[in-house]
């Protein structure tokens, strides 16, 4: 089990948490989190987002606001 420091809304302070045994094979790195002193659980998402690229050679210029 991994063990995290977060802040608990159920025990209003920072508390460790833990990951329980993960039904999903996920291991260590399960997103499902239990506080150890309330039992309150939080689970944790990530998502990965498409950053858009210049094409190389081109610079970002801002665009000029007319006063």
């Amino acid at each position: 089990m991994s063990h995290r420091e977060l802040y608990c809304d159920v025990c209003e302070g920072v508390a460790p948490f833990e990951a329980p045994p993960c039904v999903d094979g996920h291991g260590i790195d399960c997103p499902e989190l239990v506080c150890t002193d309330c039992g309150a659980a939080v689970m944790i998402a990530t998502f990965i987002a498409p950053v858009p690229r210049l094409a190389e050679g081109r610079r970002h210029r801002p665009t000029r606001r007319a006063a």
